[in-house]
């Protein structure tokens, strides 16, 4: 049987490689100034103008992808006669994997045939990208769903997340900080950066003064944490700031010998608890 894949939109990857590798993708929504808008990678409401609405002073939240959605997707391809892989956002930071877990079973007590499986990524934005892109390398050179399946599950805390916001007043909406913090941050021009841990949740790592540094820490990551960078492709992601995120791909091509260097547009979901000026990095190491 073939293999179908399957993702959710909080993968960050660009619409054209979606098309390209026909990848399924379940959209998260977003509800912006009261409408619900499908992230569905930037095509109903751009990137550009979800963060113009954030600068302006929207307040957007996010939704997991139901059940529903996923047992339709899912029944679809199983009449198909396919196999189906669904790499999906983190369990730690949205219930969408427990909803595809729940179709799973919904599909094969209907059809007890269905070869569905379902990877957590543990990982979030570009970092689940980083899985599907290893997925489609394994597809493409015939690799059964079971050595997929197993590759994706040896290596998913593996992938390392460098990131960086530029605003703290976006993660202390989202929890992840006191109000005090951010206060405080925001006058010392503190600069956060995050990771993501063993469990597939956002924890704080360095704290630094200043832009420059935080996009540096990004850089130094890779030699601290990278294991054979020159086989290696690095995923950038950013929240409507091209200007850095291409200077920091400047300064890892000026530092590391790598394969290359894949620049996404962060999209409103994970927009949605960074804010703009978020920038990512993320890449296969050791430990996380």
């Amino acid at each position: 049987m073939s293999i179908k894949l399957v993702t959710d939109s909080a993968c960050d990857l660009s619409i054209d490689f979606i098309k390209e590798n026909d990848i399924d993708v379940a959209s998260l929504m977003v509800n912006l100034n009261g409408e619900f808008i499908p992230d569905d990678l930037g095509q109903t409401l751009s990137h550009k103008d979800f963060f113009k609405a954030v600068r302006e002073g929207a307040m957007p939240s996010t939704t997991q992808v139901n059940v529903g959605t996923f047992h339709d997707m899912f029944e679809k391809y199983v009449k198909e006669g396919k196999t189906i892989l669904y790499i999906g956002l983190s369990s730690a930071l949205s219930g969408t994997v427990s909803s595809a877990v729940t179709a799973r079973k919904m599909i094969l007590e209907e059809y007890p045939e269905a070869n569905i499986n379902i990877v957590d990524s543990l990982s979030v934005s570009v970092g689940q990208g980083l899985l599907i892109y290893k997925a489609i390398e394994m597809i493409k050179n015939n690799n059964t769903i079971e050595e997929i399946v197993n590759y994706l599950e040896s290596i998913k805390r593996k992938v390392i997340h460098g990131i960086t916001v530029d605003d703290l007043n976006h993660l202390k909406r989202g929890g992840r900080i006191s109000g005090a913090v951010a206060v405080v941050g925001g006058l010392l021009g503190i600069k956060p950066t995050l990771k993501i841990d063993n469990d597939g949740g956002v924890v704080p790592a360095e704290k630094l003064k200043g832009r420059k540094k935080a996009l540096k820490h990004l850089v130094n990551l890779i030699k601290e944490k990278g294991e054979n960078i020159e086989d290696q492709t690095i995923f950038l992601c950013h929240a409507d700031c091209l200007e850095d995120v291409l200077a920091v791909k400047e300064m890892i091509l000026n530092e590391y010998n790598v394969k290359g260097v894949i620049i996404n547009s962060i999209g409103a979901v994970i927009g949605t608890h960074g804010g703009p000026g978020t920038i990512g990095v993320v890449f296969l190491g050791n430990e996380r």
